[in-house]
């Protein structure tokens, strides 16, 4: 069974094709600048050179076309004709309540999405199209919607509802929804396979660290609290978004300052995090500073690992019993100063990094780099959204 993963946002989409008897990597890719005056394509297919051409790419029709012409050329592809590809998965951002698992997609589920703007007016809309032109391009195929908030919906109602006026969740919606859904599953399940455990009898917290970031307490497989909420501006602190901020932050600024609420919107999920400290977004680049003795990256890189830590000690809490901690995403895969700078002062609670095992790095899948003894097991997890998402395509495809 091939199945065709699509991650489709505002200017660009994300593709990869898997054949799950494996499971493989047959081809990949990226479409970027949709819209924009030059676009590019990168496609790679296993094996060979990749492609990169820079072409027109005026809508998300076109720039899917072009990716599945280089899928069934001869000489970049790895399929025959549109028949080949069984289903298609779609990465769709905001399911709301509605979904808690993913569903394959029909008018009644578009409809839904769609009622769901609202809630992700910046996402939502991207993943519809992206869904639009697969049903053209692919009307054979089962599609299937796999959302990023439907691993949290298991979160009890103490952890997802705000301290708000009732009718504003029961005619607004507004609670906690949480992302980053599919990596928490995924590594969660993988780091249970690691321990020997199944998910079901596993206390876990996992960090996904990149660019955006966030942490779930996961108990028995189920998410029980997400550092995300209503949206993703929330929790740790982020590339370029605050993460946890007093409101009243935005309410003085309007007074102040005379901002609007899109300016304020702007400066908090666009202008605030590593970049509003530092003036960079690139945890590379503020680890090079620091290195270097500069005062502003050391203090933006103590503030972004102190939140981590203070989440990781409220989480602890909540589970009671941790079987292991699971750094995750880019950063989290990649940078032994955060993992190191997190742990630290940690060692009551459990959680010891061992130094050596932390700088040598990831050295598979799994990792493990906690400190010997009987604590809490510290492992580096490669996430893989694209993999979750076509797996669980291929589960409802075959039915």
């Amino acid at each position: 069974m091939k199945i065709l993963v699509l991650n489709a946002g505002s200017s660009s989409i994300k593709y990869k094709l898997f054949d799950m008897t494996g499971p493989t990597v047959l081809a990949a890719g990226l479409v970027e600048r949709i819209g924009e005056e030059i676009g590019a394509l990168r496609h790679e297919t296993t094996g060979r050179a990749p492609v990169e051409i820079e072409l027109l790419v005026p809508t998300h029709r076109a720039g899917l076309g072009q990716a599945v012409r280089l899928l069934l050329d001869p000489e970049t592809g790895v399929i025959e004709r549109p028949e080949d590809v069984a289903a298609v998965g779609h990465r769709v951002v905001h399911g709301g309540e509605r979904f808690s698992e993913p569903v394959v997609i029909d008018a009644a589920v578009l409809d839904t999405i769609r009622e769901l703007i609202p809630l992700a007016p910046l996402h939502n809309p991207a993943n519809l199209a992206g869904i639009e032109v697969a049903l053209e391009l692919f009307p054979q195929a089962v599609q299937v919607a796999v959302f990023d908030t439907a691993f949290h919906q298991t979160l009890p109602p103490h952890a997802y509802r705000y301290a708000l006026p009732n009718e504003l969740y029961e005619e607004d919606g507004i609670r906690v929804y949480g992302f980053h859904g599919t990596s928490h599953q995924y590594v969660s399940r993988t780091a249970a396979e690691h321990l020997g455990r199944s998910t079901g009898h596993c206390q876990l917290i996992t960090a996904h660290l990149g660019n955006g970031a966030s942490i779930t307490a996961v108990a028995g497989g189920k998410s029980v609290d997400t550092s995300m909420g209503f949206s993703p501006l929330p929790g740790l602190v982020m590339g370029t978004r605050s993460g946890d901020v007093d409101p009243a932050v935005g309410f003085h600024l309007m007074r102040a300052r005379g901002m609007t609420v899109d300016e304020v919107d702007d400066l908090l999920n666009k202008r605030s995090g590593l970049v509003g400290l530092t003036g960079e977004n690139d945890l590379r680049d503020i680890e090079a500073r620091m290195e270097a003795g500069d005062a502003a990256a050391r203090l933006g890189f103590e503030v972004y690992i102190y939140r981590i830590r203070k989440y990781i000690g409220a989480y602890t809490a909540v589970l009671g019993r941790v079987d292991a901690l699971v750094f995750t995403a880019g950063v989290g895969e990649n940078s032994a100063a955060v993992r190191a700078g997190v742990c630290e002062g940690l060692a009551g609670l459990g959680y010891a990094v061992d130094p050596e095992k932390n700088a040598a790095g990831k050295t598979g899948p799994v990792t493990e780099i906690q400190a010997d003894g009987d604590g809490v097991k510290i492992l580096v997890v490669e996430t893989d959204e694209e993999l979750e998402i076509a797996r669980e395509t291929a589960g409802l495809a075959a039915h």
